[in-house]
């Protein structure tokens, strides 16, 4: 496939705009997704091409965040296993089966995560302790949402930061940057998989990481110096737009 240098500059700033959305939020691949199947790419390439790109935005998130001491790596070596399983399965599952009950099913729950976080008065705020400890933590929610992450993505920084805020007791700031760290393990690992089954469109996927970078550090500083309230109202608006666009399809 052939792409003009004004359609691939016009996915450049749609990444630019999921970037920004995806470092403070998650649903970014609510914009990148749709644009890339526009181009009449396969859902297959648009997922694993997706995969290029996002991984030079959650990287750029990710670094941000490691730089504020909001995250620390070596500290979640467990969750970075479990989500680097879950998204394997995920990217090989999506290649052999139908997503299309996934894409029925999403949109309800995202309403009705947006309808919780508007009535969650304490939510963000760090709670007294921890509901799981850490291993099971990791292999039940972290492994799961990598699965979906694999399998077809838009939301996964939001489903990571909910987890985080209510299973780990993380104010929310601290469970977005966490997420952001293995959104970005889920992302380089469904990516090796999609290299290994020759579906990406690299041409495209670079052009639109210029974009990612440039979206994901602004969004990144933006989720720190606006604070709590900014970061939830923005989920709920993410959600309610992945909704929406979903049950329209």
């Amino acid at each position: 496939m052939e792409f003009s240098f004004e359609l691939l500059a016009l996915l450049s700033l749609v990444a630019m705009a999921a970037g920004f959305i995806d470092a403070i939020a998650g649903g970014g691949g609510l914009l990148t997704i749709p644009a890339l199947l526009f181009t009449g790419m396969s859902p297959v390439q648009a997922i694993a091409t997706n995969k290029l790109q996002a991984c030079f935005g959650s990287f750029t998130a990710t670094r941000f965040f490691i730089k504020q001491k909001l995250v620390e790596p070596k500290q979640q070596l467990g969750g970075i296993l479990a989500a680097s399983i879950g998204a394997i399965f995920g990217a090989l599952a999506i290649q052999a089966f139908d997503s299309n009950i996934l894409i029925s099913i999403l949109p309800f729950a995202l309403i009705i995560i947006a309808v919780y976080l508007l009535f969650a008065k304490n939510f963000g705020q760090a709670a007294a302790k921890s509901k799981l400890k850490k291993s099971t933590f990791n292999s039940t929610f972290i492994t799961s949402v990598g699965f979906y992450d694999g399998f077809f993505g838009p939301g996964t920084g939001t489903f990571f930061t909910l987890s985080y805020c209510k299973m780990q007791a993380m104010s929310l700031i601290q469970a977005t940057a966490h997420a952001k760290l293995m959104n970005f393990t889920t992302n380089i690992i469904s990516l090796t998989v999609f290299i290994l089954s020759d579906q990406i469109l690299w041409v495209v996927g670079f052009a639109m990481a210029a974009g990612q970078i440039i979206g994901a550090q602004v969004g990144a500083a933006t989720a720190i110096k606006q604070g709590t309230h900014f970061i939830r109202y923005m989920t709920v608006a993410v959600c309610i737009g992945m909704s929406i666009s979903l049950l329209l399809k």
